[in-house]
């Protein structure tokens, strides 16, 4: 299990914060009574939660992460009655009673590919009505700081040490709605789905280098002896600074793509989505199959500009 540092985690922590204070403006609920933040790290993100949801409704607000060292600090640095921490793994993590909402920042996309949808709809089935799953992950494996991590794991005197380490790509926006909205075995969501890019200007590559210390670079470091790590990192912002983008002076750019979602779980016995998806089908049995593509692009919310997704129960 890759182990994590409060410390290190939060040397950027205004940069940090800034796509979960994004998400809250997103979500659509106003007064939960129970929210449960997964992978709350070191309590910025409850924090966060807290401030929204400062009223007298909102009863519970509980974060949860599988490290310890983040838990600690957790309770260290968030005191107020209502919020509560504890060490526990979001892939198994099951509620003892109905959660309004589900916050989760920059967490999902270290689960298995094939896992992370499946912790969703197994959490939104367990919703009432009205209940909303919000989440954003990066999609940042593309970007120069990260392509360059694994170049550098791959050819290094460290490669059979480092083989298998990172995480996987994060699903395309279509699978993610797909998976949500037409595989939650029974249950009507609403989904919002957006990608936003931010860009932040760090003083020079070093800092990019201590920026994913805290995040993408934990999972190799802690494979390699001390000596080893020094060696990798030295290579590495070697590389940063032959290949990174300047912007002026020692100014760099660090490039994180975030996927934002939303859903809401709906209850009715009949809504429009159900009887569009009867008359898409219809159309299939009678072998028009192209009659449903600009039907069904209507639940669709995808934008060339911003990526986020909700549901909504």
């Amino acid at each position: 299990m890759t182990t994590w540092s409060p410390t290190q985690y939060l040397k950027f922590a205004s940069e940090r914060n800034t796509p979960a204070q994004d998400l809250l403006t997103h979500i659509p609920i106003q007064s939960p009574t129970r929210i449960v933040d997964l992978g709350c790290g070191p309590g910025n993100s409850t924090a966060l939660l807290a401030a929204r949801y400062n009223t007298p409704s909102t009863t519970s607000i509980t974060g949860i992460d599988s490290s310890p060292d983040m838990i600690n600090k957790a309770n260290t640095t968030t005191t107020a009655d209502n919020i509560s921490f504890a060490v526990g793994a979001v892939e198994s993590y099951t509620p003892d009673a109905p959660v309004d909402l589900y916050f989760s920042n920059a967490v999902l996309q270290w689960l298995p590919k094939g896992e992370r949808l499946q912790v969703i709809k197994k959490l939104v089935k367990g919703q009432k009505a009205g209940g909303v799953f919000a989440f954003q992950m990066p999609d940042t494996l593309g970007e120069p700081s990260h392509v360059i991590m694994r170049e550098v794991a791959e050819r290094g005197p460290w490669a059979e040490k480092l083989r298998g380490v990172g995480r996987e790509e994060v699903e395309s926006l279509e699978e993610i709605y797909d998976v949500l909205v037409d595989g939650t075995d029974g249950v009507e969501v609403d989904v919002k789905v957006w990608r936003t890019v931010y860009y932040h200007a760090l003083d020079g590559h070093g800092e990019i280098v201590e920026w994913v210390r805290g995040t993408g670079l934990r999972p190799y470091l802690e494979r390699l002896g001390e000596e080893e790590q020094r060696g990798f990192l030295e290579v590495y912002e070697g590389e940063l600074r032959e290949r990174g983008v300047e912007r002026s002076g020692c100014w760099d750019w660090i490039v994180y793509v975030k996927l934002g979602l939303w859903s809401m779980r709906v209850e009715s016995s009949y809504s429009e989505k159900n009887m569009v998806m009867n008359i898409l089908q219809g159309c299939r049995d009678a072998g028009m199959q192209n009659s449903g593509s600009s039907e069904i692009s209507k639940y669709r919310d995808i934008s060339p500009s911003s990526l986020g997704l909700f549901t909504h129960q």
